[in-house]
């Protein structure tokens, strides 16, 4: 975050200022012009601004001024040549961070350094904030504490309210629906339909017809016009599940309704104006089937613009644990039975395995745990008895106890260590390394009312 951006229009000032905070160890970009800089700054930056104030066209209060239209706190600090020190107070009026008079000293190094800290702190503070609000707002949420979702879910939160089309890749079981509806619920199109269809499963002769729609007397039993899903999805996002098995006819109309934006209903000739957001998955390799002829090359780079990959539930076993607790209690209280916390016992044996059906096969086996008892809870899952079967050591039951014991008080408490102590009794130091060894952050245990 040690960036800082030098805007002034005399070049020896530019060139002297950039080489001095290059030396400090700044990453440095210049601009000649306010109204230049000003095009290329807006609330995501994450430095500090040094301008002067007397410049031509845009001068430095109007520079400030604006900038404080779209970020109060972004930190601004004039320099001031001899004359210009009651202007520079106005602009500290106006909410500049500092100025300095010509030529620079070593004080304004010890100002850029506070300033730089304070913006981490303020981006730092608005990163919270985001992801507080992300989840109390309504809507869906996916739950996942492993670096691989945590990027993930950066990655579709960067994208979110923007019209881009999306493509997700993912193996059976690994929630491509749910991460089309995280998008939808969470964009400014959330008012509107989220229609989803599996390209699969329509019938071939029916296909054009369901998505495009169809105009009254088009073919003898077409008494009535009917709406076709991209229509019907207006102002919203349609969901082309399982994309690679859409007909090689399909796909020639469907690539012209992606790059024109229109719809024409089969049996009419007026085109209908699109603005949908299209977001298609896939469960295998479409480069592949690009690759061997099977899928069109063009339609395949017109939805991979943007490329969402699942990870798979092997690669992300530090989520099982809230996963399971999460489908335990929906399944508790949709069956009136009583939670029970996961065992230590049986939580080795679930990172043990594979888990080919990924985290629908995971909902499965939480729910048959409620149902059936968790002794009974793998019993029907594949490979079980060869993946299922590993016997624990004393020291690993009572390792797996022990983490088991912390981690149902931490998420009792929603991650408070005060809290927490009292449950288990123990001192900070001594919470804070079983923290530590178990791999436990508080983070995590703030809010687990979530959905996968």
């Amino acid at each position: 975050m040690n960036n800082i951006v030098i805007i002034d229009d005399e070049q020896i000032i530019r060139d002297s200022l950039k080489q001095l905070f290059e030396l400090e160890g700044y990453q440095v970009e210049c601009f000649a012009s306010a109204s230049v800089a000003l095009s290329r700054i807006n609330r995501r930056f994450e430095g500090v601004i040094v301008c002067d104030i007397n410049m031509p066209q845009m001068d430095g209060l109007s520079f400030l001024a604006s900038v404080k239209q779209f970020d109060s706190e972004l930190p601004v600090v004039f320099l001031t040549g001899f004359g210009d020190v009651g202007i520079a107070v106005k602009a500290m009026q106006m909410g500049a961070y500092d100025f300095f008079e010509k030529p620079v000293s070593e004080p304004l190094l010890d100002c850029l350094q506070r300033a730089i800290e304070k913006r981490r702190l303020v981006m730092e503070n608005r990163a919270l904030k985001k992801t507080l609000a992300s989840k109390s707002a309504p809507g869906v949420r996916i739950l996942g504490n492993t670096h691989l979702m945590k990027a993930m879910i950066e990655q579709l939160d960067a994208i979110v309210d923007t019209p881009v089309d999306v493509l997700i890749e993912g193996e059976t079981g690994t929630g491509k629906e749910l991460v089309a509806r995280y998008l939808h619920d969470h964009s400014p199109r959330s008012e509107a339909h989220f229609v989803a269809i599996n390209c699969g499963a329509v019938p071939l002769e029916l296909i054009e017809s369901e998505l495009f729609g169809i105009k009254r007397g088009a073919f003898t039993d077409a008494k009535e016009n009917r709406v076709g899903k991209f229509e019907y999805a207006q102002d919203g996002t349609l969901f082309l599940d399982e994309i690679e098995a859409m007909p090689p006819s399909m796909q020639v109309k469907l690539l012209r309704v992606l790059e024109e934006r229109r719809v024409t209903p089969v049996g009419s000739n007026d085109a209908i104006e699109l603005d949908v957001r299209i977001v298609a998955a896939t469960k295998v390799d479409l480069q592949g089937l690009v690759d061997s002829g099977d899928f069109r090359a063009d339609l395949y780079y017109r939805l991979n613009l943007v490329k969402i990959p699942i990870p798979a539930l092997r690669h992300r076993k530090d989520d099982i644990p809230i996963l399971f607790k999460h489908f335990s209690s929906i399944a508790a209280s949709r069956f009136h039975r009583t939670f029970e916390p996961l065992s230590p016992g049986l939580l080795h044996k679930l990172r043990e395995y594979n888990w080919p059906g990924n985290v629908r096969e995971l909902r499965n086996v939480a729910e048959r745990s409620v149902l059936l008892g968790q002794q009974n809870a793998l019993q029907h899952s594949s490979n079980a008895n060869d993946d299922f079967s590993i016997d624990l050591s004393l020291a690993e039951k009572v390792n797996f106890y022990e983490q088991s014991l912390i981690e149902e008080a931490l998420s009792r408490t929603q991650g408070s260590i005060k809290s927490t102590m009292d449950i288990l009794q123990l001192p900070r130091k001594t919470l804070y390394d079983k923290m530590t060894k178990y791999g436990l952050s508080r983070a995590r245990f703030i809010d687990t009312q979530e959905g996968e």
